[in-house]
């Protein structure tokens, strides 16, 4: 008998089907037994007569257990599971829990703690998510790209890499970003690409918004005449997400205004010293602390622009002392980097150089050498947007399985 989702049973009462999922709740009464059984779609009611032949395994079913049980569903509204319940004539308990279920620690036991609707809800919002950007992309000419995440030198900088020996070619170190890989294929003529995938960046951050390894989303557009570019690209992309998973879960998350609003690196110090706030010590020189943008941002978007050379990759595009780059801020926290690139083959060699960057990145500057053409793009934390998409305490919770300094396991 083909398995009937527990969503779909009110369409089969009266009719003999059979489910498959696990068991959440055992109540054992004189005259009946009474199973709770969860699948993807939902829960119902299993009754089951203690003396109907298959009442000892419903009896001695541990919660957590995974079965299967045929039966007639049939209306009943008194029950609170969606008003049915399944009369069940035979049960197959296909893999049978320990008797007692670990103590809730959400790490170390996570594939229990996924098994409650709320966790599985996550990833079906990160699910609409991903299908909506790429739609979207699809929409205007993007490419999908598989970059390798082994690499001859850091992506971005020397410090926060992961390496290890690679045979007999010296190190190779697990990339940050696929960065370097974008910017081929805009000397390759893609003119348009993306990548959903994962980086590795070797912090030992232990806060709720860090990880050492988690989903990065990454655009680069050829023929761009700013950093403007990008950043108009990207909010009618995260417009288009939030309607979309708006429509596809009922959530109520505010729909962005476009354009985002926009403040130079300058105007947001100038503006939190009108608030009294002063940035906290350990900060980078020039840059804005954690407790700084929450002050400027709100629970909107926010586009914080020109960030000084100094605080920026030798890639970034310069004008002077700034740079056409940008962070884009949600709820206070930032989800995205993003910026105008360096084409010009003379200027970015320069700059490598002037970064103390030499043979290690030569390879990368062999992709200017025979003409790129104007281009950028952003990287975005898919976790980070998940998290505060559904006001989530931590990136933990919006992560099949974090990494972090002091978690490796599952």
């Amino acid at each position: 008998m083909t398995r009937t989702l527990i969503a779909s049973l009110p369409a089969h009462a009266g009719s003999p089907v059979r489910i498959a999922g696990f068991v959440t709740t055992k109540r054992v009464l004189k005259s009946m037994v009474f199973l709770i059984v969860e699948d993807h779609t939902g829960a119902v009611q299993v009754t089951v007569p203690r003396a109907d032949a298959c009442a000892a395994l419903a009896t001695e079913v541990t919660p957590g257990s995974a079965l299967t049980v045929t039966g007639l569903p049939a209306l009943n509204p008194t029950v609170k599971l969606g008003g049915i319940e399944l009369n069940a004539t035979a049960i197959d308990v296909v893999g049978p829990s320990a008797s007692e279920l670990p103590p809730e620690h959400q790490a170390d036991w996570r594939f229990l703690a996924l098994r409650r609707p709320e966790n599985r809800f996550v990833f079906e919002v990160q699910t609409t998510i991903e299908r909506a950007m790429r739609e979207y992309w699809a929409e205007h000419g993007f490419l999908e790209l598989h970059s390798p995440k082994l690499m001859h030198s850091a992506s971005e900088s020397g410090s926060e890499t992961f390496s290890m020996p690679y045979f007999d070619l010296g190190r190779a170190y697990l990339a940050q970003s696929p960065q370097f890989y974008k910017q081929m294929a805009m000397a390759a003529g893609f003119d348009r690409v993306f990548e959903i995938g994962p980086v590795f960046r070797a912090e030992p951050s232990m806060t709720p918004r860090h990880a050492t390894e988690f989903t990065s989303v990454d655009i680069e557009m050829s023929w761009i005449d700013s950093h403007e570019d990008v950043m108009r690209f990207e909010e009618g992309l995260l417009r288009h997400v939030t309607i979309a998973v708006n429509q596809s879960h009922g959530l109520g998350v505010p729909v962005p205004s476009l354009p985002f609003p926009r403040l130079t690196l300058a105007a947001a110090h100038e503006r939190l010293r009108s608030m009294g706030h002063t940035v906290a010590p350990a900060t980078r020189a020039g840059d804005i602390d954690p407790e700084g943008e929450r002050l400027l941002c709100g629970d909107g978007f926010l586009f914080l622009t020109e960030y000084p050379s100094s605080l920026r990759p030798f890639y970034h595009m310069r004008e002077g002392t700034l740079t056409r780059s940008f962070d884009l801020l949600w709820k206070g926290i930032e989800i995205t980097t993003g910026a105008q690139r360096e084409h010009r083959y003379d200027v970015l060699t320069r700059q490598a150089k002037e970064a103390g960057l030499g043979e290690s990145v030569s390879y990368y500057l062999d992709f200017f050498k025979y003409g790129c053409p104007p281009h950028g793009g952003f990287g975005l934390g898919l976790a980070r947007l998940v998290m505060l998409m559904l006001d989530l305490p931590s990136i933990r919770e919006a992560t099949f399985l974090h990494r972090g300094p002091n978690r490796l396991t599952p």
